[in-house]
This record gives structure tokens, sequence and C-alpha cells, in this order.
């Protein structure tokens, strides 16, 4: 029978095995909080580590290396011969007592004081047990050459310039690699900007988040389409935006419906648009719609937001050059992803808008990301400067191409009329159409039955329309044919309910 103190050790201390923290550092943690709350005031002598790691059935090891820990930290002082006894704790550490009951393993779940939850920021993904996960069209990693990434990543982290740019990043306005990049642009979309008109950022969200605390205050109108990014949706309703939706056709967002709000008197603050292909539906904004909504933008002076976000994917003709190569007004602020050929950590995003503008918005990313990310940069600067970038994107087009042709081609000979869909030009995802309607709930639950996990951002269904986007880009050629018979077999058992 242990003997009381052991007793209250084995209350004490708990452990986590399903946690990746090391069990050595889960006691640490915990006995250097007992300290701190007084549970264990100074003096006390803690177990000998032969009882202790008997008692809650732990190698004596482990926790010799546990007190060591703690001395480490001058939590406690290990006599030889005599034991190991607690230290007051330090002056710089914060000390606080606690009630005996209270275990130091017992941390607060709810708050002491109010805070401001938001409804909008919940995520609607959930891991996936599933063998197969469906995207809106993502990248796939695996066609990535990682030996040569590697090797510009080693390059990049032994370049000397790299320290001095560390030193100068907050003096320095256009960094090195936003003049690679400006140039870069130019060259491939047909762009005039100088570096003083782009800054990067680590995401498209955060360039989106940036524009919103600039342009929008709450009730502002914010024209979305009626089917639209569910990300920026959250970051203009977290802005307190105003939205509004119209629809989407084949040519892209209805510039009609935009010009009777307008018309109405409605002060429209924005409108948000994915010119080269609309997201989710893949249809680009046709070239009088285009015009007209640069008119539109001048008379009555609203802000542009224009989202390209998979420009470098495009296996038909060129790709469209953006909305804002044609406007002289400065109404258009154009934001676009950078290195969706490469692996995820090495792709960065930018916003490109009056100098102004970026001005103000590079004041809002040193506030929120002062330091970037220097050695990125470095690695895409080297990548954009020896033509690698190049190559990595007509690489990964052919195979992308080939992966379109296949689910087109799957698609059409397992659902046949069941379905309609346009071949997209360029972007990884297919939008397809569901004719007669059918529960898209059900289908994705009868397909997750059948092994494949369809997120329920990619369902897009009303009265008026029942859509799915399929992603094509992460599925290789042996997959794509095995996923549309499954979900063919979901199709059925859904049409039978």
């Amino acid at each position: 029978m242990n003997s009381p103190d052991i007793t209250f050790y084995t209350k004490l201390l708990h452990i986590e095995h399903t946690l990746a923290t090391p069990i050595y550092l889960q006691l640490a943690q915990q006995l250097s909080n007992a300290i701190q709350r007084g549970i264990l005031p100074q003096g006390t002598k803690l177990p000998g580590t032969r009882p202790l790691s008997k008692a809650i059935h732990l190698h004596r090891n482990t926790i010799v290396a546990v007190y060591e820990e703690l001395a480490l930290q001058s939590w406690v002082e290990i006599i030889p011969n005599k034991g190991t006894y607690v230290l007051k704790p330090n002056k710089h550490k914060t000390t606080a007592t606690a009630e005996p009951t209270q275990l130091a393993n017992q941390y607060p779940q709810q708050t002491g004081f109010s805070f401001f939850p938001s409804i909008h920021l919940a995520s609607p993904y959930k891991k996936p047990t599933t063998t197969y996960t469906l995207n809106d069209g993502q990248p796939d990693v695996g066609l990535l050459q990682i030996n040569q990434l590697t090797k510009w990543y080693s390059a990049s982290l032994k370049r000397k310039s790299l320290i001095g740019k560390w030193n100068d990043r907050m003096f320095e306005p256009n960094s090195y690699f936003e003049k690679q990049l400006s140039n870069y642009l130019n060259l491939t979309r047909n762009l005039h900007l100088k570096p003083t008109n782009l800054m990067a950022t680590r995401s498209t969200e955060m360039c989106l988040y940036i524009v919103a605390q600039l342009l929008i205050k709450p009730r502002d109108i914010v024209v979305i389409g009626n089917k639209n990014p569910f990300t920026s949706n959250m970051i203009f309703q977290q802005s307190k935006a105003q939205l509004i939706s119209i629809p989407v056709d084949n040519e892209g967002l209805n510039i009609k419906a935009l010009t009777t709000l307008l018309e109405q008197r409605q002060k429209i603050r924005a409108v948000y648009i994915c010119s080269n292909r609309q997201y989710p539906t893949t249809y680009a904004l046709s070239a009088a719609r285009r015009i007209k909504l640069l008119q539109l933008a001048k008379q009555y002076k609203f802000a542009i937001i224009e989202d390209d976000f998979d420009y470098d994917f495009q296996y038909e003709a060129t790709a469209r050059t953006p909305l804002i190569s044609a406007d002289t007004y400065g109404n258009v602020i154009y934001l676009g992803r950078f290195g969706q050929s490469l692996l995820p950590t090495l792709q960065t995003s930018f916003m490109v808008a009056p100098s102004a503008f970026i001005t103000e918005a590079k004041n809002y990313r040193q506030m929120i990301d002062r330091q970037g990310d220097l050695v990125l940069e470095q690695i895409l600067s080297e990548m954009i400067h020896e033509g690698e970038i190049h190559r990595q994107i007509k690489r990964s087009l052919k195979v992308y191409k080939h992966r379109r042709d296949v689910m087109c081609s799957e698609l059409n000979n397992t659902f046949k009329n069941k379905i309609a869909f346009q071949v997209p030009d360029g972007g990884l995802a297919v939008w397809v159409s569901f004719s007669p309607a059918i529960s898209l709930f059900q289908f994705a639950k009868n397909a997750e039955l059948a092994g494949i996990y369809i997120p329920e951002t990619l369902l897009y269904q009303n009265k008026e329309y029942c859509c799915l986007r399929i992603g094509f880009g992460n599925l290789d050629e042996d997959e794509i044919p095995l996923i549309i018979q499954k979900l063919k077999a979901s199709y059925d058992r859904s049409v039978a309910v």
C-alpha cells in the first residue's frame, strides 16, 4: 500500500499518451506548475525515484529525467545521498497560490473574462477517415522534385546577403523578392507595375484581410457572386460588411444585376470577382462584362477586388490578362498566388494596387507579420531569376491537362446524361451540375461510406441549382476512374432514397 505522500503524487501527476510531448516533460511541467501554485512549497522533499516510478508505473530513468529537468530549470535541488528538494521559485517566475485540492493538471476550460467569439470563423473542415478525399482543386505535391527543391533551400540559407536582409527588413520599403516578382508579373501577365505597387504576403487570405481592414467599415456594401469562395465571405462578414450576392452565369458575374443595384442608389464599397475563372463555377468573366465593370467602377467610385487564384494553370490558348492590366483609374486591387507548382511551404501570395494603397497595406503587414519569411523569399527570387519557376509550371501543366482530360472522359462515360459540365480551359477542378437534382448531403454521406470524403464546402445546392466542384489536381490517372465509379454508385443510392 502506497504511503500518503506517494498517493498524493499519483493524484497530482497525469500522463497523456496521445500528446507529442515526451512523458518526462509532461511530468516536469506538472510538478513545476504545482511549485508555482504553492501546492509544493519551498523545502518539500520529493519522493525517491524508485518508489515514485513504481507508484505511477514508469521506468526509474524517466523519473530521473524529470528531476534533472526540474533542476535545470531551478525548480529543485538534487542533493546526493539526501534527496530532491523544492527551491524557492525564482523572482522572475510568476507565483500563484491555489487550493490544496486543486490539482496542477486541471487547467480552466472557460475564461474568467468576456470575449467576442465569431460565428463566421468556425472551420467547416473535419479530418477525413476515408481512403480518398476530394478537394476544390489543389496541386499534387507528389509531382515535385524534392531533391531539387532541397538544393534551392540549402543554397539560399548559405547566402551571406540573407543576414543583411534580416537586419534591414523593417527599413527597406520594397524587398528584393518584390522587385523580382514585379518583373515576373510584368512579363507573364501584361502588367506595368513597379515594386511600389506590390506587396507579398503569406496567403491570399492575409491579403484580403488587410484589404478589408483598409476598405470596409461596418454596414458597407460588398457585392459578391451567389456562388463565392467561403473564405472570402468569412473575411467580409468578420469586417461587418453587408454582403449582397448577384447571379453568376457562364459569362461570370452578372454585371447587369450590378448595374441595377447602382441605379437603385445603392452605395457599393467593393465588388469581389474571380475574373480568370470564377470560383467555384470555373466560368470566366467575358470581355464585354470586363469593360462594363471597369466603367461602372470609375463612374460610381467603388473598388474591384480581383482574385486571380489559379492563373498559372492554363491549358487552352493563353490565360486571360487580369482586369487590372486595363485599369487606368486605380479602381482594381489584384490578388494572386505564386509558386503553386511548388511545395505548399514554398508558396506565397501578393497584392497589386496603386502605391498609396500598398503603402498603407504594408503598414498593416508590418503589424501582423513583421518578420515575414526571408528564406522563402530568397528561394523564390532565385527561382524567378534562374527561370526555374517557368520550368516547374511547364512540367506540371502537362500532367494536370492529362488529368483533366481523364476526369472529364470518366464523368461523361460513367454519368452520361445525369450530369452537365463544361470542360475547363484551366484550373484544377470541374464544375458539375446534377439533373435531376438529388440531395447532395445524402450523396456525400453515401460517398463517405464508399471511402470518399467530400467536404461540405464543395456542395452547392438550393432550389435553382444542384452542383459539385470536383478537384482533379491531386488525383492520378489510376485513381480518377475508381473514384468516379464510387461517386456514380453513391449517386445511384441517393436517387433510390
